[in-house]
């Protein structure tokens, strides 16, 4: 028995121990883990903080308001937000959509020949944007002309009057992917309106009466006065 005891402890001492050896994850490591997670905590609180103005006179707008207050063009809910437009001026320069943020644009649209309905549809953007007085700073007139066509040389004279009319081309498609009209009605017959965060919110009535307009106009611009300025 002794004997065969001495050759078992003999075998235990000969035959190799296993071990599972984890791998620790190293201090480099779960540092870099604690940043990544700590930035991205940052940002979105820098995120909610500069969104929450918006949002609350968003909220004041659109669900606080009383009942009687009505308003008279269409919201946009949710809003839209401008997609990548591949613009160009009317010499054919680019120019990045984003450029347009930091504004509201009062936007018409329609082909370079402008017939009746849309020089009408300018002129009331011009007597829209006046008739805010003091605001109208805040406020940009902004024509997108849907083909290659060109602009009459008088009309172009006209857009080009203090405070001048931005005027960009943009494929008709593009645009009809993000704004649309009332059922029934072309892209070309509204006033479109966009917020300074680039977002389509607003949709004016066919053949728009302007002092209704207006008081849509000063009721947003009211609303938005604890985020947004004049100028871009």
């Amino acid at each position: 028995m002794s004997g065969s005891n001495s050759s078992n402890r003999a075998a235990a001492r000969a035959e190799p121990l296993g071990l599972t050896v984890h791998a620790m994850p190293s201090p480099e490591v779960q540092d870099q883990a604690r940043r990544t997670r700590s930035g991205r905590i940052k940002m979105l609180l820098v995120l909610l903080v500069c969104a929450a103005p918006v949002l609350a006179s968003y909220f004041m707008y659109f669900v606080a308001r009383p009942d009687s207050r009505t308003n008279y063009g269409t919201l946009i809910l949710p809003t839209r937000s401008m997609p990548a437009l591949p613009l160009r001026a009317l010499d054919g320069t680019p120019l990045q959509a984003a450029s347009l943020r930091g504004q509201w644009l009062l936007i018409a649209v329609g082909p370079a020949d402008c017939t009746e309905p849309c020089q009408q549809r300018l002129y009331l953007q011009r007597q829209l944007r006046e008739m805010l007085g003091r605001e109208r700073d805040r406020v940009d007139k902004l024509w997108l002309v849907t083909d290659d066509g060109e602009v009459p040389a008088a009309l172009r004279s006209a857009l080009s009057a203090d405070p001048a009319w931005t005027v960009l081309r943009a494929p008709r498609d593009a645009l009809a992917a993000w704004l649309e009209p009332a059922a029934g009605a072309s892209l070309d017959a509204h006033l479109y309106l966009v917020d300074p965060m680039g977002e389509w919110m607003m949709r004016f009535p066919v053949d728009a009466e302007p002092a209704r307009v207006k008081r849509d106009l000063e009721r947003l611009l009211r609303a938005a006065a604890s985020w947004d300025r004049p100028g871009r």
